[in-house]
């Protein structure tokens, strides 16, 4: 049979190694759903593929092994999925018995948030769903997590745009007995960010990051998290064949609203007008290596206006390394 094989990929079916067989990719965003789409999920994988599923490192499924010309019905066989997970949360999804319309941009992935977690600073799977409603359905190749504490526990640092989770410590002083654990705890787990000045907690707000695990070792309460959510934004972390690397801090104590409005003006201003139209697609990390830092960061804070608390980076070195054995290695120990 013939293929469009662009149009199988952007409707979330893959290539395969297997001649007429396809993967279905599933989003879960947030990586958080109800059980109960389990159940179609297992149908598929019965009816469709090989009665296996791959959890994909993006908290989605992959279903395996399915033939070309079973896609349709497929797509229909998932429509309370898509209800479920994109149109309940928002996004605007037309067709519904179409499958997914677009899958350049990646499952917006999620730790598991203060649902569950005491380090956790916020709930993680909520902020992945309304950041799933601002930019899904789209084919630019974006990836985005978001992670409760500087704990990090989902990678946000390898992602494009990595959004960690902080907190400013609020002390009551009549409410501390002196017993020194939270400062204890900060020299030797954290930053060394508190010590003890007149038998009181004294914070230094430079080395502080936020991470919240002074009120956790605190026994009375004296220390306890903010009202406000803050957040610190990591950009252009990546794996891959070419350049490699660790995403850099480009916000810092920034609130919600800002987050979205950043990643919405990337999309809309930066990668629309600056991406490299005569490649099939260009992973977005690599448009700011072309076009600089300075002009990434002048599209993606357009009409926003920052609150004197937040810290923006005023140069990042990406760093990294090149994927070139022919300098990175030497036969043998010289």
């Amino acid at each position: 049979m013939s293929i469009n094989t662009k149009q199988v990929k952007k409707n979330a079916y893959r290539i395969t190694k297997t001649r007429g067989k396809t993967a279905l990719r599933i989003r879960v965003p947030g990586g958080h759903l109800e059980v109960k789409h389990f159940d179609i999920i297992k149908k598929v994988a019965d009816e469709y593929g090989n009665g296996t599923v791959h959890i994909t490192t993006r908290q989605g499924f992959e279903l395996p092994d399915i033939d070309f010309d079973k896609i349709p019905e497929v797509n229909k066989m998932i429509r309370p999925i898509l209800e479920g997970l994109e149109l309940a949360i928002g996004v605007d999804i037309s067709d519904l018995e179409s499958g997914y319309c677009a899958a350049g941009t990646r499952n917006v992935s999620a730790c598991i948030g203060n649902r569950v977690c005491q380090f956790a600073n916020f709930d993680t799977t909520d902020l992945a769903k309304r950041i799933e409603k601002e930019i899904y359905p789209n084919d630019y190749h974006v990836k985005i997590a978001v992670t409760g504490c500087p704990n990090d526990c989902i990678k946000a640092h390898i992602q494009d745009f990595g959004i960690i989770g902080l907190t400013e410590p609020q002390y009551a002083q009549e409410r501390c007995i002196s017993c020194g654990a939270c400062v204890k705890n900060c020299k030797k787990r954290v930053t060394n960010a508190l010590n003890f000045e007149n038998y009181s907690v004294k914070r230094d707000a430079d080395r502080c990051i936020g991470c919240g695990e002074c009120i956790l070792k605190c026994p009375t309460g004296a220390l306890t998290r903010s009202r406000e959510k803050y957040f610190r934004l990591v950009i252009m972390g990546r794996t891959g064949k070419k350049n490699p690397r660790i995403a850099r801090a480009f916000l810092e104590w920034v609130d919600e609203e800002t987050i979205i409005k950043v990643i919405k003006n990337c999309y809309e201003h930066y990668i629309e007008k600056y991406i490299d139209r005569t490649l099939p697609k260009e992973h977005v990390g690599y448009i700011v290596d072309r076009t600089g830092y300075d002009l990434f960061k002048k599209e993606v804070l357009r009409d926003i206006t920052l609150d004197t608390k937040v810290k923006v980076a005023r140069y990042i070195d990406f760093g990294g390394y090149m994927y070139d054995r022919n300098t990175m290695f030497t036969r043998g120990y010289n």
